[in-house]
């Protein structure tokens, strides 16, 4: 169907949803670009489909609203999201912002009202769908006339051809104008991204700069302090072109220190002026004026590259350390290093540090006095701290009474403490307590784990959270910036700390876990800032998320799940599984979060397990399939199962579907050497068996010739309503896609020469793929048919999860 009369069939997308409407604009407009990926709150965006040097780059964000809306409305709406969340700190801006409903589009240029952004003494925490505030008003007051001369507005039906046109002229060949804006805050964080990018591309020796004393840092000045146009910017401010070293002009650097410029007449070149090119392209040159000055007088910021690398000098990863910092300026103000303390605690060399710019005001403490000695020798070569804030200091054991006496000046005082940073990315050793984690030597051993073990309860077998006792004990009302696991948030050992651990938390970003040095394991890392002044206990956070190349891509809801009915493991156990029935297997029931899904699993030989009965059957294959079909990731791995909501036990379809899952599922690990094989879903006929099966058990099930009953002794008492089950059990398409594909499977294994007749699909999958010398089963088979079908019907078991999923947050075995 031609796009004008699929456009007059949808009647400007009359009568959708909102997430239809978005489908479909993509669909129908952007099919060169990705819109899948979400960004925040905003509705829409529009980014290309190939990655670049700096990751992909937004083209769009959009406004989207089902219905005939104002233009202007919709775009307050937008900006006030963009605004609250500050979504153009955490990822490049687009080019364009758009708003579009059922009829219409409209597109402005970006750079057209970001100034907005930067409204001095506006309120941006309010909510951007409330028409009614103050704000909204203000806003909307504010855009009327940029809107009237820059937004470019097209009716889906009628302006069909301008549309299409506007979208491959200007979407399609966006550059981003909108600029990173530099200031006192990121000038640093900005020259560690130089450092990797620029800094080889300079066509230079640099050893014998060395010499001369010009350094890399000189060059970055002279990056700095030109326009977009690589003009300099300084010929009118002879302050400012006296202190530079180095000038850019003529697309390379000239040295312009008087008593060595003889040395480099020549000018100096870039050995690929394209990534120059594409890397000032995200940030607006020169400085913001009011900081054009503070930036050459604290050049000594920029510490050379290879003092700062000493002895692991980025264990905190230098992306993370920027975008902490941005974190905290957020929330305390601009300029919060000179009104607030910081202290670092568990220092390490002091990387944590980078970036800091006020050194009166900075402490640095560590356990090794060899860690001390190298930030000494960081101070010589101009890192920015003060020697005698810079000392040896055992956190978890020693007095704070052989501080200096500066900072237990700040301790002491109760006003002055809240105006103390504890920013610390502590070590997260554990013990190993009951589980089968490594134990690392000292993390028993110290005074907080002695002192505040009633304070802690289960939680004091990490070191991080001992560090966390201390601070909030020891030092109340100060403000903690911290890096660690998210378990003390969501873990179940934790809840006793939470009771105790009363602060409010303001921020929270996660990232990947194995970004950090010497971090192992897919798992999240949070920055979390936290107020001890205010007592509150941790209930919910919608944090960020970032991936590992610092880039903002979306929002996940934090929960400690302390108010929730109970755990999944304690739902499973409300049903009697001892009852006298036919067991058919066993459920093994370990963990209750998603890090340990891979625990549970259908076998008849399972850890902790729950005996499989007729009358449990449906409710143990639910179990393994909400822990199974959901794919564990780096970001879901702290998530809690949960004692669900009563809406899945009318549910036929749900639950059909959920054993359709288990018994196809790789966790289904009946092997029949074990024991009888009540878990073939077929008949001898459908298979073309060569002889009879030992059971008929679960065909006979799903045919409904067995049901489960309700014993007049009471054998089978059910602590929660006893399920309904529908007899015969009707499939849906998804789950006949499953059956289909395990059926041929199923065929192919039997139309082998000596075969077992009663094999499990643990049992097919031995058969073709073998073990190796190790006695594991190997991951693929030599076998290209078999390797066929196996992929088929995993293939067709994925598409039958991602059905499932919604319905596993509905009836909230997991909470979104």
């Amino acid at each position: 169907m031609a796009l004008t009369e699929l456009l007059k069939y949808n009647m400007k997308y009359k009568n959708i949803r909102e997430e239809e409407l978005k489908n479909k604009v993509g669909a129908d407009w952007f099919p060169d670009f990705d819109t899948t990926e979400i960004i925040g709150n905003i509705d829409f965006t529009v980014l290309p489909k190939q990655d670049n040097l700096f990751g992909r780059i937004p083209l769009l964000w959009a406004e989207a609203k089902t219905g005939d809306f104002d233009i202007a409305a919709m775009f307050v709406q937008l900006i006030l999201t963009i605004g609250k969340a500050r979504t153009f700190d955490k990822t490049l801006p687009p080019a364009f912002l758009a708003a579009f409903d059922f009829k219409k589009i409209a597109f402005v240029p970006y750079i057209n009202i970001q100034d907005i952004f930067y409204l001095n003494d506006f309120n941006w925490n309010v909510t951007p769908s409330n028409h009614d505030t103050k704000e909204f008003k203000l806003i909307q007051e504010r855009i009327q006339t940029i809107l009237k001369q820059n937004t470019y507005v097209y009716d889906y039906i009628n302006d069909e051809k301008d549309l299409i046109t506007f979208i491959k002229n200007n979407i399609a060949n966006a550059t981003n104008t909108s600029k990173i804006k530099i200031d006192k805050n990121n000038f640093t964080p900005i020259y560690l991204r130089w450092l990797e990018i620029i800094k080889p591309i300079i066509d230079v020796n640099w050893d014998e700069l060395k010499k001369a004393n010009i350094f890399d840092n000189d060059f970055y000045l002279a990056d700095l302090f030109v326009d977009d146009r690589d003009t300099q910017t300084i010929d009118d401010d002879i302050t400012i072109r006296d202190s530079l070293f180095v000038v850019y002009q003529n697309q390379g650097y000239t040295i312009a220190k008087e008593n060595i410029k003889q040395m480099f007449d020549a000018t100096i070149k870039l050995k690929n002026k394209e990534t120059y090119i594409q890397f000032w392209k995200r940030y607006k040159r020169p400085p913001l004026k009011e900081f054009q000055d503070y930036i050459i007088e604290r050049r000594d910021l920029l510490v050379p590259q290879d003092i700062r690398e000493r002895k692991g000098a980025f264990f905190t990863p230098r992306q993370w350390v920027e975008l902490s910092q941005k974190y905290l300026t957020d929330y305390l103000g601009q300029n919060w290093q000179e009104e607030y303390y910081i202290w670092d605690c568990a220092a390490g060399t002091g990387n944590l540090l980078a970036g800091l710019t006020n050194k009166y005001n900075i402490y640095a403490s560590t356990l090794d006095q060899a860690d001390v000695n190298v930030m000494h020798e960081r101070i010589d070569h101009g890192a920015n701290l003060l020697k005698n804030h810079v000392f040896q200091f055992d956190f978890l054991n020693d007095d704070f009474s052989i501080l200096p006496q500066s900072l237990q000046n700040i301790i002491n005082n109760e006003e002055k403490r809240k105006k103390l940073v504890i920013y610390i990315n502590p070590p997260y050793a554990e013990t190993s307590g009951s589980l089968k984690t490594t134990a690392k030597k000292g993390v028993n051993l110290n005074n907080v784990h002695k002192k505040y073990s009633d304070f802690l309860k289960r939680a004091n077998h990490e070191l991080f959270t001992q560090f966390l006792a201390r601070v909030y004990i020891e030092i109340p009302g100060c403000i903690i910036g911290e890096f660690s696991k998210i378990k003390t948030l969501q873990g179940s050992h934790f809840l006793d700390f939470r009771n105790n651990f009363l602060a409010k938390i303001e921020n929270i970003f996660l990232c990947q876990a194995d970004t950090f040095d010497n971090v192992k394991g897919k798992f999240p890392i949070g920055f979390k800032i936290w107020n001890t002044h205010i007592k509150e206990k941790f209930k919910k956070f919608n944090a960020d998320i970032y991936n590992e190349k610092a880039i903002f891509i979306g929002n996940k809801n934090l929960y400690s799940y302390d108010n929730e009915k109970g755990l999944i493991n304690q739902w499973i156990k409300n049903y009697d599984h001892n009852s006298r029935n036919l067991k058919v297997g066993e459920l093994s029931v370990a963990r209750n979060d998603m890090q340990n899904k891979a625990l549970c699993w259908i076998s008849h030989k399972a850890d902790r397990p729950l005996n499989i009965t007729l009358n449990t059957l449906i409710i143990d294959c639910i179990f393994l399939t909400v822990q199974s079909s959901i794919k564990a990731t780096w970001l879901n791995d702290r998530d809690q199962f949960l004692y669900p909501n009563d809406g899945w036990q009318e549910d036929y379809e749900f639950k059909n579907d959920c054993l359709t899952y288990a018994l196809f599922s790789g966790q289904n690990q009946i092997k029949s050497t074990e024991g009888t094989n009540h878990w073939i879903p077929f008949t001898e006929y459908e298979v073309n068996a060569k002889e009879k099966f030992e059971s008929h058990f679960m065909a006979d099930f799903i045919k409904g010739k067995i049901t489960p009953q309700q014993s007049e002794s009471d054998l089978f008492v059910f602590r929660e309503p006893k399920p309904n089950y529908q007899v015969p059990i009707l499939f849906s398409d998804d789950a006949k896609e499953v059956f289909n594909a395990g059926l041929e499977l199923w065929k192919y294994y039997h139309a082998q020469n000596e075969v077992n007749v009663n094999a499990s699909l643990y049992d097919i999958r031995e058969y073709f793929q073998g073990r190796n010398d190790k006695g594991r089963m190997n991951t693929k088979s030599k076998n290209p048919k078999y390797t066929e079908l196996i992929s088929e019907l995993r293939n067709k078991l994925n598409l039958l999860a991602d059905k499932l999923k919604p319905k596993i947050y509905k009836y909230e075995f997991l909470k979104e």
